[in-house]
């Protein structure tokens, strides 16, 4: 399957870094490289890309799309590691980053992969085919508590309870193994007029299987740390969780003091590290979401180096 993906908020995404021709860029979420290759057209041969994806089909794809550019590193790792790619490159301090935490289209198309409820295929939803850990583990082996915590926190499920009671019943008969299997057990266990219940649930495994959020989260301000003074961070997101991980990362970021608002003085010794560039975060516009669907949940946060 050729491997596709159409960049979101890409325009308003370069903008918004503020590229330098000579300066070192971070795209720590690859995919086919669409943001990648709109920095590299605007970079010298003196500015350099630093490009990471976890998926190894998507760095292939990626070398293909770029294969015009030599001033760009690939490397095949989980963004949290970006600071090991950046010490084995020689590097320290960048220009810029930019995350895009959504799915590709083609891991969503692609029925092997097992992100998408629409079509049949392994209940995998590893973006690191690598690891151990799959959806389908998670679903045969993790205990009814778990599952009930997982599809809550992460799939924001209100029938929460009811699913993990029902895939629990249900495994003893026989494994669940396949997305259709699972979809069928998450519309009996829901009383919703929603056109796809099952949404909240595969977003929640997803989330587990590839520890997202904890990656996210632990990452955010590492970056802040290797950009140079009005470098800044672009980061997109594709729901509520991880937008609010951003936001009030950023929040927390741009604060000279981050006690509780009842201590008499600061004992915290915190200092603001970015300005927040996008007080409300950018969506879609009107002619992007005609263009291309997906991008309809995507929110853009910005934050500059102080």
């Amino acid at each position: 399957m050729k491997f596709e993906h159409i960049p979101v908020l890409a325009k308003e995404t370069i903008e918004n870094l503020n590229i330098n021709p000579d300066g070192i860029y971070l795209d720590l979420t690859l995919g086919k490289g669409g943001h990648s290759k709109m920095i590299l057209e605007r970079l010298s041969d003196k500015g350099r890309l630093i490009a990471i994806d976890q998926d190894k089909e998507a760095i292939e794809a990626a070398k293909e799309n770029l294969r015009d550019f030599s001033n760009v590193s690939f490397v095949n790792s989980n963004f949290e590691n970006f600071e090991k790619a950046l010490e084995d490159l020689g590097l320290d301090l960048i220009d810029g980053a930019l995350m895009d935490i959504g799915v590709s289209s083609y891991q969503i198309d692609n029925a092997d992969r097992g992100f998408s409820y629409m079509k049949d295929g392994p209940l995998d939803m590893r973006m690191n085919q690598d690891n151990e850990l799959t959806a389908e583990v998670i679903v045969n082996e993790y205990s009814q508590d778990e599952l009930e915590r997982i599809f809550f926190e992460y799939g924001e499920e209100r029938f929460a309870r009811a699913i993990a009671r029902n895939i629990v019943s249900l495994r003893e008969e026989e494994r669940i193994d396949t997305t259709f299997k699972l979809r069928e057990i998450v519309s009996k266990s829901i009383k919703s007029q929603d056109a796809h219940p099952e949404k909240r649930v595969f977003q929640a495994l997803r989330i587990e299987v590839n520890r997202e959020l904890e990656v996210l989260e632990n990452t955010i301000e590492k970056v802040v740390d290797h950009l140079k003074k009005d470098g800044r961070i672009a980061i997109i997101t594709f729901h509520s969780l991880e937008d609010r991980i951003v936001k009030n990362k950023f929040k927390d970021l741009a604060r000279d003091c981050i006690c509780p608002p009842e201590f008499p003085v600061c004992v915290c010794d915190h200092r603001a590290k970015i300005k927040i560039i996008t007080r409300k975060p950018l969506t879609a516009t009107k002619a992007e979401l005609r263009d291309n669907s997906r991008s309809k949940p995507a929110k853009l946060r910005v934050g500059q180096r102080i």
